[in-house]
């Protein structure tokens, strides 16, 4: 119901003083009266009736004035007297005294949002990316109330005419580095408040930036993540010893503590023929903290099997590269042996077959595990000519302990399959139905699954069809969640989702709770079961040698098999 406003007997302009009197306070007798103040505000200007001054009153005539926080022409009273994003600001930032315009206000960072909306607009136009202060320095630009377009709302309008833009030549990083006294590690939370130097090298910067623009069109990335690239770019540029060089990849590494992606920024850099490898790999570090302690000769002999191990070698006696998991292996099998012959040994010359024997242990996996590791070790350095003899020659090792698969609840399967999550449940159903690898999974792709079938090395597998209804969901959430991504696995995450490559097999057991290979061995287990016994069978269904499917044959008892088939055949 609309309230009635009774207007003033003498002006016929302002409401009413009180209800009793039919004057306004302007034409009060022998006024006019000062009006008291608002009752919400405290204004004591532009009073209205009730207490309430006419921003304030529900049923004053509707006014527009500025924002409250951005000062923004056009806010209402409907919307509270704010734009929408200040509305926003202050549901999600405190209260608090700008350090720039010393207003109360929301803030972030201590600045509030037309400060730092005049940072921004400095950078758009200028291209320079200056401090708070430096860019409020001769006031701000105001503007009209949610004439900002935000992310995911509105359209754009098509420009009539296309401007044209100049191609930026592609600029070559320079030959050269600047040499410094000491090595300085760069605070980015500094430079956070206090603002980076702009990029020394503008022709380089120009070109980083066309090679950002370049793999995000071809990568599918937002607006987001192409700001949040170009702003670490920049900063990388900004911080550099020498203007123009190649940027280190461990300085890339430290954008991830102020928030800003480390993959996509080396995405571009490598791209552009701009980023310096200068990290150690993991292996190499691994390698010297494990040989830590052992005498010096022994580790330069070390130093040299774990060459050839992670490199191969094209001389004679040649050798392939080993996989990174091998060489762990191999050494962590042999470190107890060289452990304790580094008590009374220096180098690996001086061990003999004698030594060798004693500290053998007797059977069982520790013998087989120990003599792989060694021999791996002796057979190398033997090549190479390092060692005299090869100890583990004509040593015979143990057949290492098998562990006989077991089974999986069936409740956490069913758990998993049925989740709420439907990455894990895709997943879920591809293991628990059709036995696949942690590998296998994370290196699918979107194609391997067409008419209702899983194409893997060269099989067709047909999806059961909870399998295909779960992985139908995950293919809907994944449009939904990543619609532009150039990713062609069939499973990805928001860190992939701006790159090629496929998410990490680590990743599978954490986010199920259970490793993928339990899981695997219990399908196969239960095909077993099911066939009574067909190894065959089971090598043909999930990819296995002879050798493997025996494995999972030999949990069959023999009674219980033949009773198994003739209950089976009871039933046909």
């Amino acid at each position: 119901m609309k309230l009635r406003v009774r207007l003033c007997g003498t002006c016929g302009q302002r409401p009413i003083a009180m209800i009793d009197v039919a004057l306004c306070f302007d034409c009060w007798p022998g006024g006019p009266v000062a009006s008291p103040p608002c009752l919400r505000c405290g204004s004591t200007v532009d009073y209205f009736m009730s207490g309430r001054c006419a921003r304030c009153h529900p049923h004053a005539p509707q006014g527009v004035d500025s924002c409250r926080d951005c000062l923004a022409w056009g806010a209402t009273r409907t919307t509270k007297w704010l734009c929408k994003a200040c509305e926003h600001w202050r549901g999600h930032h405190p209260v608090s005294s700008c350090r720039i315009c010393r207003r109360q206000v929301p803030v972030t960072a201590g600045a509030c949002r037309l400060c730092t909306r005049q940072r921004t607009l400095m950078l758009q136009t200028t291209g320079r990316d200056l401090t708070l202060r430096e860019a409020n320095r001769y006031g701000q630009q105001l503007s009209f109330v949610d004439m900002v377009r935000r992310n995911g709302t509105g359209r754009r309008n098509k420009p009539t005419t296309r401007r044209r833009v100049d191609p930026v030549p592609p600029v070559a990083p320079v030959g050269h580095r600047q040499l410094v006294l000491f090595d300085v590690v760069h605070d980015l939370h500094a430079g956070m408040h206090h603002a980076f130097p702009p990029p020394q090298h503008p022709g380089m910067a120009a070109h980083l930036q066309r090679v950002l623009g370049e793999q995000a069109d071809r990568h599918g990335w937002s607006k987001t993540v192409r700001e949040r690239t170009l702003r670490g770019v920049r900063i990388l540029l900004g911080i550099q010893d020498t203007p123009g060089a190649p940027v280190n990849a461990s300085d890339v590494d430290q954008l991830a503590t102020i928030g800003i992606g480390v993959p996509t920024a080396r995405q571009v850099l490598d791209a552009a023929g701009m980023l310096h490898e200068d990290r150690t790999p993991v292996i190499e570090r691994w390698f010297t903290h494990r040989t830590t302690g052992l005498p010096e000769p022994m580790r330069a002999e070390l130093a040299v099997w774990f060459d050839v191990m992670r490199h191969g070698s094209t001389t004679p006696p040649r050798r392939r590269p080993r996989a990174a998991s091998t060489i762990y292996s191999q050494l962590d099998f042999a470190m107890p042996a060289l452990r304790a012959w580094a008590t009374d040994h220096d180098s690996l010359r001086e061990i003999s077959k004698e030594d060798f024997l004693a500290i053998l242990p007797p059977a069982g996996t520790p013998r087989a595990t120990l003599i792989g590791g060694c021999r791996s070790i002796f057979q190398v350095l033997k090549g190479r000519r390092l060692v005299f003899i090869d100890p583990t020659r004509g040593v015979h090792g143990a057949k290492a302990e098998t562990r006989l698969p077991l089974p999986v609840d069936v409740a956490v399967l069913q758990h998993l399959v049925n989740s709420g999550d439907v990455t894990i449940a895709a997943i879920a159903a591809l293991l628990a139905f059709h036995g696949l690898r942690s590998g296998q999974v994370v290196k699918l792709l979107l194609t391997d699954i067409h008419d209702g079938r899983l194409h893997l090395d060269g099989r067709a597998i047909l999806l059961a069809p909870i399998a295909l209804a779960k992985v139908g969901a995950w293919l809907d959430h994944r449009a939904r969640r990543w619609p532009n991504t150039a990713n062609p696995h069939l499973f990805i995450n928001y860190k992939t989702a701006v790159h090629t490559g496929p998410i990490g097999t680590w990743g599978i057991g954490k986010k199920l709770g259970i490793s993928a290979k339990a899981i695997r061995e219990d399908r196969i287990l239960d095909e077993a079961i099911a066939t009574a016994g067909d190894a065959r069978r089971i090598s043909d269904l999930f990819g296995l040698s002879v050798t493997q499917a025996t494995r999972y044959t030999k949990v069959l008892d023999p009674p219980a098999t033949t009773e198994f088939e003739h209950t089976r055949r009871a039933h046909r």
